[in-house]
């Protein structure tokens, strides 16, 4: 088949794009490579992808860009392209989360009205919960966002839903639950958990370590990108959890553990859009996209931590 991936080199589009070249179709790539994090972090996670002539790069902006040439004959869409992070949505950057999220999936979506595709896939976030009535969420509980991201984030996934009801779009859209793996972006927990304990620096918790989270491990999340592509399901929204909720200092003690070093850590003030607590509910993933969560999150610390400490090698040889 020939697959648009959007947000091609970010973590998990970059992760997803090599799964499906490996699988044999052919992948439209795109990325508009946002000031977020340093831009030379998500070239080279296409670059090996480069290479293959069934990989077809395309660095634009999908809320100016003509994006009719793209889509020509493409099957399935992957929507992951988007502006993260909860923290820094606030204030004045919140006009780049207007616009990398809401719009540019408005504009998809509007040129799809009119193209057969076979699914468009939209990359939405647990975020979308906000503080969650109940644990483990399920995908008819109220959605209350607590931040602007997580406002953004539901908008979009809200035009996916319009776009199927009134014009017969097959949208779905996936709800991550903190994806985390090897090539993770740099800003986030797991990331930077392991970098500062590698260099020996106090490791930085926002709130008092008590708070849970649902991890999801990358090669589960793509996993369930590729069913959801071919599922017959749409309209809908779907949880993709880790299947465990665990405590930060949960986290930060198997993380010494494979490390063999103790940790320091300093726990600081939380931060404004922080949820207390996520937990998915996978039941209707496990309904309709036969998914299973297959790597534990000490398995998956593992592997991001060998990651890691090849990067810096890396670094220290350069």
């Amino acid at each position: 088949m020939r697959v648009l991936v959007t947000g091609c080199a970010g973590f998990v589009g970059s992760h997803l794009a090599r799964r499906l070249l490996a699988e044999g179709h052919h992948v439209v790539g795109v990325d508009n490579f946002t000031n977020y994090y340093p831009r030379h972090i998500k070239a080279s996670n296409i670059a090996d992808m480069l290479a293959d002539p069934r990989f077809e790069f395309h660095e634009l902006d999908l809320v100016t860009a003509n994006l009719l040439p793209l889509l020509a004959d493409v099957e399935i869409v992957y929507h992951q392209a988007a502006q993260a992070g909860v923290r820094a949505s606030w204030g004045a950057q919140f006009e780049s989360y207007l616009r990398n999220n809401v719009l540019a999936t408005q504009r998809l979506l509007e040129l799809l009205k009119a193209l057969p595709i076979r699914k468009f896939v939209y990359a939405s976030s647990s975020s979308v919960y906000g503080d969650a009535e109940s644990y483990p969420t399920h995908e008819d509980m109220v959605p209350r966002p607590v931040s602007p991201y997580g406002v953004t984030k539901l908008a979009a996934e809200q035009l996916t839903y319009l776009y199927w009801k009134n014009y017969g779009v097959p949208t779905i859209a996936l709800r991550y639950f903190t994806v985390y793996g090897p090539g993770q972006r740099p800003d986030m927990a797991f990331h930077k958990f392991i970098a500062s304990a590698l260099h020996g620096r106090p490791i930085q918790v926002y709130g008092d370590g008590h708070q849970t989270r649902d991890f999801t491990f990358i090669s589960d999340v793509v996993e369930a990108n590729i069913a959801a592509g071919l599922c017959e399901a749409a309209g809908i929204a779907v949880n993709v959890g880790g299947g465990s909720r665990v405590t930060v200092r949960q986290v930060l003690a198997i993380l010494q553990e494979i490390l063999g070093r103790e940790l320091l850590v300093e726990y600081t003030a939380p931060q404004h859009g922080d949820v207390r607590h996520t937990a998915a509910d996978i039941a209707l993933a496990n309904r309709v996209l036969g998914y299973e969560p297959r790597v534990s999150l000490r398995e998956g610390l593992e592997a991001e931590v060998r990651w890691l400490e090849a990067q810096l090698a890396l670094v220290r040889v350069a």
